[in-house]
């Protein structure tokens, strides 16, 4: 037998690091205390609420929680959800044991089963060791008797005379399940948490865990592979039961192994300390350097200081010659006062060039040294950023890539990379991004750990600027920083909807996708059929289809892509009171005014079409962006053609009535005007002869898959 105080460290909470009180089984076999984990929940909720994670993580001290697990429980918690019950709401549960985010469910912690195994084991360690401390009787008169026994029927602890009185011989109760003195009460029967009045009775071989004959009918596990819980019970057994047995075989090795791990220890212990001599040895020789730079750039400037004084005191003694009776001046005064011609001309000539080089350097007068000291300036920039990338050596580990074509900035934002040479070597990443600010000289770099090579970011500020890199980590050994890469986020909140079968919706001539995504238009046998009698002025048909959600304030962003070889397309808003004009306005090729007898002037009735819009759209085509005819735009009909966006945005403002349209791969505004914003506007979009328009799908978290070998 095992002793019971060497599984002490099986029988620890990861979230608490205390014993297991109600353990939880997560979907990735995991446990964690039941209250530790409405606990963690809730730590979600009230960071959202409080606007920080550090409160909610003091305010629950039960709860041990790490600083990365801390920032997935900040990107997690800013979902909205907010508590207003004793139940958590949220779905996704950071699990301490794998550190990967698990979807717990639509019924949450409600569908989780308790762990009565591991609670029974939990109750003998406790037992053990507390031994010397007794379990009272709940019903006897004070002062109360050490329990002999527990039923387990009715959860109960009594002594021998108490049991006698509420288990008489000849009752129900006198049949009840009785114990040795215990506080772990567990059901007889283990209950299905999705269907409370039903028991388990059979094993999801693909979800491991216990199910009833309901879920197996018609729940979530209708179509997974289940076998009968005897079956599963005696496969688990055996298989459990052969790898102790193996295990305990092995008891030789596994201490081999122990004293060997003990070696390594101690060189590990011995690596570490040399690692850090040989670190501190390569700072203090970059320190050394910075400090002979150092003193030799402050003795440059105190030389080039000494040397300014020296020139700016003699040209100031020189001024102060030329004061009345003082220096210069007063010799000329006093060589004036020479009466011998002989003396005093020999005297005077050279005094007359000095006097004339004072009076001209009066007229224009300049320091003789500048101030200021502008050229002794040290630049760092470069080896500041040098610095910043100071790591251990890399050894073989290749600086990733962002891929700029994967990823992309929507509703969310998907940043991908990728290794230069297509092996990942290693085992995590860490992303970091921060918010361009021209108002911050030093932004602050946020960062999260990845172990794939995509990430989803949430909560980014619409309208903004944002900087990613990302660099690889093998064991402790780390790559440099990948380039940076600014993506910018749309300029307003992503709106979300689908194509509307049923409003207008010309079914002969437009080809909708089963999730009303994408739609396509079709120049077939109806189109030809329509032209057949015409022979010249004819317009062929647009077929329009708008969105089924509407917009009645506030300012939102959507994006779409078309096909590249599309004819013609026509995309914008309509508001909902111009709906039906805008169908009935649908230039038919069948209409009399297309005739050749109809006596129309076709010119003039495109100036009519055009000035008569009931809503507001831009052209698109052969894979041009066509900016309209307005006073505002550029005269020449070429300088209003631009290259299509592989992707297109539109933002509708109704607050402000204006109506945008953006590259949507840079968040880049082609064209803006304004729109009457009276009625609930729709998106709406036209197509004419072959052509296909796809909305942009939102981007959606993707969470790692958790294995198990059981």
């Amino acid at each position: 037998k095992v002793p019971i105080k060497g599984i002490e460290r099986e029988l620890i909470c990861p979230a608490c690091k205390e014993l297991f009180t109600h353990p939880l089984i997560l979907p990735c076999q995991h446990n964690v205390c039941h209250k530790c984990v409405k606990e963690i929940l809730f730590a979600f909720e009230d960071s959202f609420a409080d606007g920080g994670s550090e409160s909610s993580n003091q305010s629950s001290p039960r709860i041990k929680i790490s600083s990365s697990s801390m920032d997935r429980i900040d990107r997690i918690s800013r979902s909205g959800r907010k508590r207003n019950s004793l139940t958590p709401r949220s779905s996704l549960f950071p699990c301490p044991g794998c550190q990967r985010d698990i979807d717990l469910g639509e019924r949450g912690i409600n569908g989780l089963f308790r762990n009565f195994t591991l609670e029974t084991i939990v109750e003998r360690y406790r037992q053990a060791a507390r031994a010397a401390i007794a379990i009272m009787c709940d019903f006897c008169k004070p002062p109360p008797q050490e329990s002999t026994k527990s039923c387990m029927d009715c959860s109960a602890s009594y002594c021998n005379e108490c049991f006698k009185i509420h288990h008489p011989w000849g009752t129900v109760k006198a049949q009840h399940e009785y114990v040795g003195p215990t506080t772990n009460f567990r059901p007889k029967i283990l209950m299905c948490p999705e269907h409370e009045m039903e028991r388990v009775n059979m094993y999801c071989e693909i979800c491991r865990r216990p199910v009833c004959h309901l879920c197996k009918l018609g729940g979530c596990h209708a179509n997974h592979r289940v076998t009968t819980m005897s079956t599963a019970y005696k496969t688990l057994k055996e298989k459990l039961s052969k790898d102790i047995e193996y295990l305990i075989s092995k008891e030789s090795q596994v201490k081999a192994h122990i004293t060997q791990l003990d070696l390594l220890l101690k060189e590990t212990e011995c690596n570490s300390e040399r690692a850090k001599e040989e670190a501190s040895h390569s700072f203090e020789k970059l320190s050394h350097v910075l400090e002979e730079k150092k003193t030799a750039a402050l003795r440059a400037i105190e030389t080039s200081k000494n040397l300014r004084l020296e020139k700016l005191q003699a040209q100031a003694e020189e001024y102060q010659g030329l004061l009345e009776n003082n220096g210069l001046v007063g010799y000329a005064q006093e060589v004036l006062k020479e009466t011998d011609p002989s003396c005093f001309v020999q005297t005077a000539k050279q005094l007359h060039v000095r006097i004339q080089k004072a009076t001209e350097s009066l007229k224009s007068f300049r320091p003789a040294a500048e101030t200021t000291f502008e050229d002794f300036v040290v630049d760092i920039a470069k080896q500041e950023e040098i610095l910043g990338d100071l790591s251990f050596h890399s050894n073989g580990l290749e600086i990733p890539e962002i891929n700029e074509e994967q990823s992309r900035m929507y509703n969310k934002a998907l940043i991908s990379w990728e290794s230069p040479g297509k092996t990942d070597l290693a085992d995590t990443y860490v992303l970091e991004y921060h918010k361009l600010n021209r108002e911050e000289e030093s932004a602050t770099w946020q960062e999260i750990e990845v172990h794939r090579q995509s990430k989803v970011i949430s909560d980014l500020d619409d309208d903004s600027s944002y900087a990613f890199r990302v660099r690889g980590y093998k064991g402790s050994i780390c790559s440099p920083w990948s380039r940076e890469v600014i993506l910018r986020t749309p300029p307003a909140p992503v709106f979300s909807f689908l194509f509307d079968d049923k409003c207008g919706y010309n079914s002969e001539h437009l080809l909708l996708n089963p999730r009303r995504t994408s739609v396509e238009s079709r120049a077939g046998f109806p189109l030809l059929l329509g032209s057949e009698r015409m022979q010249v002025g004819c317009y062929t048909t647009l077929d329009y289809i708008i969105g089924d959600t509407g917009i009645a304030k506030g300012k939102h962003f959507w994006a779409f892509h078309v096909e590249a070889y599309s004819y013609l397309v026509k995309v914008g808003v309509v508001s909902s009171n111009k709906i039906q004009k805008l169908f009935h306005n649908t230039h038919d090729v069948t209409s009399p005014r297309y005739e050749q007898d109809s006596g129309h002037d076709s010119g003039s009735e495109d100036a009519f079409f055009d000035s008569s819009q009931p809503f507001t759209l831009v052209t698109l085509g052969m894979k041009k962006f066509f900016i309209p005819t307005t006073p505002a735009a550029p005269k020449d009909p070429a300088s209003r053609i631009l290259p299509l966006p592989s992707c297109l945005g539109i933002c509708l403002d109704c607050d402000k009535g204006k109506v945008g349209f953006y590259d949507a791969g840079c968040m880049k505004c082609l064209y803006e005007c304004e729109v009457d914003c009276s009625g609930i506007m729709y998106p709406a979009f036209a197509l004419m002869g072959g052509a296909a328009v796809h909305l942009e799908e939102a981007v959606t978290a993707k969470y790692g898959e958790y294995h198990d070998d059981i």
